[in-house]
């Protein structure tokens, strides 16, 4: 539920299309399988000491989940469906359904979408891009540092990895790929086949580095405050994800070098390109030179909330204030920005089902019944396990938001119960909830539009991810304690 806007790569064509009796029929069996889930919870009698509303809510939220999963309608109105039962049935009052969408987190991720959307009306991304590549970009694996390095740049402030990645970096890469005469099919090994797995491996990193890096990552931010207290603040979560997430991007693209190597490693086109394309832009009109003011202030004003305590969400609406009244982006922009709506309604509907249903005593009563499972063993045993089901599970999500809010909360609770510092595993589980979504074609919005590229077979793209995924993990729970205990968090 990143937000979901793919590449035209990523329809199928129309003799893949399947008839309308198969799509009812297919329809049909998901809302059945939704139905079926919330229906098996209410038929389960609450434990002693539980509300009839509370587990109401329960089944409400557990039909929401798996209807994020299976997706028998796009995710925001999944969610608005079960916001609207949880009012309807008497779970929550209407006023509580609703006041998740009063959360100023919530508008902190819908004016950072707008935010995106002027990088991308006013070429400021692309300019970036092509500036990282002028840069650098005079070799295969420069190229691909140049282009991860404006990822990181752009991640900053942009919360939408389908916009950022998909919408910004795609481009560029494939139009540089085919500047090689590098397309899908017998020349794809030429350039194209390296940097489609390599720039969406980075984007999956660059997602764990920044509170930011994709639209959940809040989301995240909220479930762990409201089991641990632990407040993931923008600086936070960057500080504690620098060290490993830099490692991370110093040894994968490496790595995917050694394993799918590029036929060209010379691509000093590439930087010509660039040159050419800067030329054509031009010297920075007014429009995107106060995008970059408005991105810098605000990137900054997030580092710096403890120094000036401006809220997250107030800061963004500054920027986008600013970015209205100086008519860089105009009203229609914010109203034709789909995907910010889209995680509008289901953000702001998650958020208050789970905090409601943490209110209710149930996720507490789970832990307990849960601690049992690891009872005896060494903290630091269970956490390892418990973290490897959690990362290796992504298989079974087709998005990074259904994962965390089908699994965090549990496993947060579950780890705590064993005795784990709860440092460690809020951390641990926020990073780990990006990182593995570089197992599969599906794991995150960007994910079908890099592969949908079709330069590499689904059999090596899912073998680059099984194996990028042990460095990941070895960095991060290595590297990353390490650096976690030195600043004196656990």
């Amino acid at each position: 539920m990143e937000e979901s806007r793919l590449s035209s790569t990523t329809l199928p064509s129309a003799e893949e299309t399947p008839p309308p009796g198969s799509r009812r029929f297919g329809l049909i069996a998901k809302w059945a399988v939704v139905l079926a889930a919330a229906f098996a919870v209410v038929l389960i009698p609450p434990p002693e000491g539980v509300a009839a509303s509370s587990w109401r809510l329960l089944a409400i939220f557990v039909g929401t989940i798996v209807g994020s999963i299976v997706r028998p309608a796009p995710g925001g109105a999944v969610v608005l469906l079960g916001v609207t039962a949880v009012a309807l049935f008497g779970a929550l009052s209407p006023t509580e359904a609703l006041r998740g969408y009063a959360d100023p987190i919530v508008w902190l991720v819908l004016a950072a979408f707008f935010i995106s959307r002027g990088m991308i009306k006013t070429g400021l991304g692309r300019r970036i891009a092509f500036l990282f590549v002028r840069a650098i970009g005079h070799r295969s694996l420069g190229l691909g540092y140049a282009l991860i390095g404006t990822d990181m740049v752009l991640a900053s402030v942009i919360p939408s990895n389908g916009a950022r990645s998909g919408g910004i970096i795609f481009p560029v890469a494939k139009s540089i790929a085919e500047a090689y005469d590098s397309r899908p099919g017998p020349t794809a090994t030429r350039l194209g086949a390296f940097l489609m797995p390599l720039l969406y491996q980075a984007d999956v990193i660059i997602c764990a580095m920044f509170l930011t890096g994709q639209a959940s990552n809040v989301l995240i931010a909220k479930f762990a405050q409201q089991v641990t207290g632990i407040e993931l603040t923008y600086g936070r979560w960057l500080l504690g994800a620098i060290v490993p997430g830099l490692v991370s991007l110093l040894v994968v693209p490496p790595l995917l070098y050694h394993l799918n190597p590029p036929e060209i490693k010379h691509t000093p086109a590439a930087a010509e390109m660039a040159r050419e394309e800067l030329r054509r832009m031009g010297p920075m009109r007014l429009p995107e030179l106060l995008m970059l003011l408005v991105f810098g202030v605000v990137a900054a004003l997030w580092m710096t909330t403890a120094f000036h305590g401006i809220n997250y969400a107030v800061v963004a609406l500054v920027g986008i204030c600013v970015l209205l009244l100086s008519g860089v982006l105009e009203w229609e922009d914010v109203l034709a920005e789909r995907g910010a709506w889209d995680v509008f309604i289901w953000y702001g509907g998650l958020v208050r089902m789970a905090e409601a249903l943490g209110e209710t005593g149930l996720t507490k009563r789970f832990a307990e019944a849960a601690a049992g499972f690891t009872a005896g063993w060494q903290w630091w045993a269970a956490l390892g396990l418990l973290l490897l089901i959690y990362f290796y599970a992504h298989y079974a999500f087709a998005s990074i938001t259904a994962h965390a809010t089908a699994m965090y909360t549990p496993f947060l609770v579950v780890i705590l119960a064993a005795g784990a510092p709860a440092h460690l595993a809020v951390l641990s589980l926020a990073y780990l909830s990006n990182l593995d979504a570089s197992l599969t074609h599906y794991g995150t919005t960007p994910a079908p539009i890099w592969f949908g590229a079709n330069y590499v077979t689904q059999r090596t793209w899912w073998r680059l991810g099984l194996i990028v995924s042990v460095p990941n993990i070895l960095i991060w729970i290595t590297i990353g304690f390490a650096w976690w205990k030195l600043l004196g968090w656990w």
